[in-house]
């Protein structure tokens, strides 16, 4: 059982930066991969950046067209952490935004939400115009 908690969300004006942090309990945090999703409201919930698990040589990495160039994932294994790195938000970027874990032996980075085994509480990012 893997529990995460985010942090770093708040209000901020159009053109600035937060960083979200989630933070997993639990052992071989290094064997899940992670993402980061984000629901607007009245829209689906969307994959917003991706990390495959450690293990191979390098990790395979996803973000959603809306966000490359602006947006980076990482993690730090030692932390058990992963980090969303948001810079240039924009309005449309106001959401609540989700951690999401897979305990998975397969070096891909995830993108569907029903593939997540578990999920934080959420922390919300609003973006100012």
């Amino acid at each position: 059982q893997v529990q995460l908690v985010e942090s770093g969300g708040g209000l901020v004006q159009a053109g600035g930066s937060l960083r979200l942090s989630c933070t997993a309990s639990g052992r071989a945090f290094s064997a899940y991969a992670m993402g980061w999703f984000r629901q607007a409201p009245g829209k689906e919930r969307e994959s917003v950046g991706a990390i495959s698990r450690s293990g191979y040589n390098t990790h395979n990495i996803y973000y959603t067209e809306s966000v490359k160039g602006r947006f980076t994932i990482s993690r730090d294994n030692a932390k058990n952490t992963v980090s969303l790195q948001m810079n240039s938000l924009k309005p449309e970027d106001t959401a609540v935004y989700y951690c999401a874990a897979k305990l998975t032996g397969s070096p891909g980075a995830f993108t569907r939400a029903n593939e997540y085994d578990y999920w934080g509480q959420g922390t919300q990012v609003t973006v100012s115009s």
